[in-house]
């Protein structure tokens, strides 16, 4: 009989290998092209035969399979939003045949013709939902803070909704003005950078493609083929540019990021995150009772966002979502405690 270290690893090994037959099983259902189909049930077959081997280990079979929770939120997505939208969650669970929905984060295909260069950035941006993303979460935990904060110190339910309102614009003006700093003074710095890079191209063409071949060849590419294809390319200013600022400088020309753009999603997410815990108050909710939904609420959207951050983590969902919880329900009690205390000082 295996050791029980042995039969510690097997039993991992199995529920790994069952929870990705039966995410194969929900992906296969949910997918209309039937390639894609095909090829989830073909990975999910491969998945039970390798659960069947790793169970014969185990001294009482396989046991109950009951899939994890960040498992059965992934699929709960998956059947709404589709498998292409939840490749990044789905790869955290180790599973395989994701490259169909495009290319995979990691890695970096060679290109193969001229057309090829720079296809996998073309189309991304990530700027603006991360300024959304922050923008939300810093709204809801500090104006939710500061609520506290004012109700501990004792004030009425105007004055708390005046303080609320007015963090709440605070807040999303000064979020919109720094974002707007931000992304404006990386983007003069890109496109100063892809100037230079403009100019060095129209003086030193060969010495550039030189340069992309190299960068090619380093890659894998033969350095014949290196050579001609970035030869061709130099034909091209503009892809060439183009190709120059990906490979050299790391740069996507395409996605800079706007100012304008940036500022406004931080200040729109911001004042939407700010304005949850104002709803008790703003339907007229008395005091304590509108300021325990307001903190309640707030821990409750922290724990969600803790736990679908987490799935793009591969951390456990219910690890993501307490600790966020934790970090919010600190903040909360903190502000509230400095707020009574400042209250009782004051009186």
């Amino acid at each position: 009989m295996p050791h029980a270290t042995d039969q510690s690893a097997a039993r991992t090994s199995w529920f790994h290998e069952r929870q990705s037959a039966w995410l194969y099983q929900r992906l296969a259902r949910v997918e209309t092209e039937p390639k894609k189909q095909a090829l989830f049930i073909a990975l999910g077959q491969a998945a039970e035969e390798q659960a069947a081997s790793w169970a014969t280990y185990l001294p009482d079979g396989a046991p109950t399979f009951q899939p994890s929770l960040r498992a059965r939120l992934v699929a709960a997505l998956v059947s709404r939003l589709g498998p292409s939208r939840l490749k990044g969650p789905l790869i955290a669970l180790k599973l395989r045949g994701l490259s169909v929905y495009g290319s995979a984060p990691a890695g970096h295909p060679m290109p193969m013709h001229l057309d090829d260069v720079g296809r996998r950035h073309r189309g991304l941006s990530g700027g603006n939902l991360r300024a959304a993303i922050f923008g939300i979460n810093d709204g809801l935990l500090s104006n939710a803070s500061l609520i506290l904060g004012v109700a501990g110190a004792g004030m009425g339910t105007h004055g708390l909704l005046t303080s609320g309102v007015a963090g709440l614009l605070a807040g999303a003006l000064a979020m919109a003005a720094g974002e707007y700093v931000s992304v404006r003074s990386q983007r003069e710095m890109f496109e100063y950078q892809i100037g230079l890079e403009r100019e060095e191209l129209a003086e030193y063409p060969d010495e550039e493609a030189e340069e992309l071949a190299l960068i090619y060849t380093a890659r894998g590419m033969d350095p014949t083929q290196a050579r001609a294809m970035a030869q061709e390319l130099v034909k091209f200013p503009e892809r060439a540019l183009d190709a120059l600022a990906r490979e050299e400088l790391g740069l996507n020309p395409d996605d800079l990021g706007s100012p304008i753009g940036a500022a406004l999603a931080s200040f729109v997410a911001f004042s939407i995150g700010a304005a949850l815990p104002l709803v008790p108050f703003l339907i007229g909710m008395p005091m304590p009772g509108a300021a325990v939904v307001a903190a309640s609420g707030t821990l409750a959207i922290l724990f969600l966002v803790g736990m679908v951050v987490s799935l793009y983590s591969g951390r456990s969902a219910l690890i993501g979502g307490l600790r966020l919880l934790a970090i919010g329900a600190c903040a909360l009690a903190a502000t509230y405690g400095i707020g009574h205390l400042f209250g009782v000082v004051a009186t």
